[in-house]
């Protein structure tokens, strides 16, 4: 009896994940969900930038392409270049390379979750089928560079605020930490996988793109930080993850954070709320992956909780667009929630979406599987 107590304590503790109060209690939340999901995901073969192109890409066929969101055709010269219209997303720019990178964070965060879970191998197997495809086989791969980004009709090939598309790896990257973990992904993929990633940092943290994005006051700035951050946790770059954590610190929050806890630059915008919460999720986000747990930014959440709870007293101008499709399980309470213990959040969090449809919500939301950051 003795023996087998031993045996059942030993296979116990191999197969469980992050025991922690807060972990249990999402994973009963969400189990069903990722699971259904996870299941119908082992039907989906990988779909990577190879696999669309556009004739207005000034780049190849393993280069990410996109347009700006916010552009349009000029009604007085058709033919001249785009015009912009803030806020208003102009549906017949070339996105299916920006889809692509989405579907494969969510395939690979999803898979990645219910392995988790169910310690069935079969889904980490699929995950690292999709993160081959992206970032190993050459004949699927994606460059490691956004040169192409953003790009306006008549106007610019790429632009620094591009590198604001990258976020959608960032589940990809924790989800390649955990596998790896588990001894799931071969040593030489995972060299490979790191090599791809850290061509990718060279490149974001020297191009004039990747210094302008870093440089911008606002959301893209935060943005900039929280995807180098993970990239450098992915790959140990210490010193890189000292300066993100150094530049959040010193920059990010005393620059864009008013006392109040809110971000003036996002209220300014054309869509103020979805906007704002987008920022504060990338603020936590941040303080997640380099465990900051500072008071000052219990006030970015502290300050739009209220409108989560009732969006109707949200005090500022609605968003042009988009405005009925916020706001969702946002992050931002739930890592508020593990950092401050206010179960408020937790309780409001639990109550809303987790898995909505809606693209531009769901690309402007950075962390969809939470399963996979509150592992141990």
């Amino acid at each position: 009896m003795k023996k087998i107590t031993i045996l059942y304590l030993v296979f116990f503790s191999i197969n469980t994940f992050g025991q922690t109060p807060l972990f249990k209690r999402v994973s009963v939340l969400l189990k069903k969900d990722i699971l259904s999901e996870a299941n119908h995901n082992l039907k989906e073969k990988p779909i990577t930038v190879t696999s669309y192109y556009s004739s207005r890409s000034a780049g190849g066929k393993h280069d990410f392409f996109s347009e700006g969101d916010y552009w349009w055709p000029d009604p007085i010269n058709l033919n001249g270049p785009y015009i912009q219209k803030d806020g208003l997303t102009n549906p017949e720019n070339f996105t299916a390379h920006r889809k692509a990178m989405i579907r494969f964070s969510k395939i690979v965060a999803n898979q990645t979750a219910a392995y988790i879970i169910t310690k069935d191998k079969k889904y980490a197997s699929h995950a690292i089928h999709h993160i081959k495809a992206w970032f190993i086989d050459t004949a699927t791969m994606m460059n490691p560079s956004l040169l192409y980004a953003q790009a306006i009709k008549g106007k610019v090939t790429g632009r620094g605020i591009g590198i604001i598309d990258m976020i959608q790896m960032i589940e990809v990257a924790k989800s390649i930490e955990i596998l790896t973990k588990h001894d799931l992904i071969a040593p030489y993929d995972r060299i490979q996988i790191d090599n791809w990633f850290r061509s990718y940092l060279k490149w974001v943290t020297s191009h004039p793109y990747g210094i302008e994005e870093r440089e911008a006051k606002n959301n893209h700035g935060t943005c900039w930080v929280m995807q180098v951050s993970a990239f450098a946790h992915l790959v140990k770059d210490t010193s890189l993850l000292n300066f993100c954590k150094d530049r959040f610190r010193k920059v990010i929050i005393p620059n864009q954070m008013d006392t109040n806890g809110s971000f003036p630059l996002e209220l300014k915008r054309t869509k103020p709320y979805g906007y704002s919460l987008f920022n504060v999720d990338a603020v936590m986000t941040i303080a997640h992956i380099h465990n900051i747990k500072d008071p000052i930014l219990k006030k970015a959440v502290e300050f739009m909780y209220p409108y989560i709870k009732d969006k109707n007293s949200w005090p500022f101008p609605k968003d042009v667009m988009y405005w009925e499709e916020w706001p969702v399980a946002t992050p931002f309470l739930l890592f508020g929630y593990q950092n401050y213990n206010e179960p408020a959040w937790l309780n409001t969090w639990e109550k809303l979406n987790h898995y909505p449809t809606n693209e531009e919500v769901i690309r402007n939301l950075p962390i969809r599987n939470p399963i996979i950051w509150l592992v141990d």
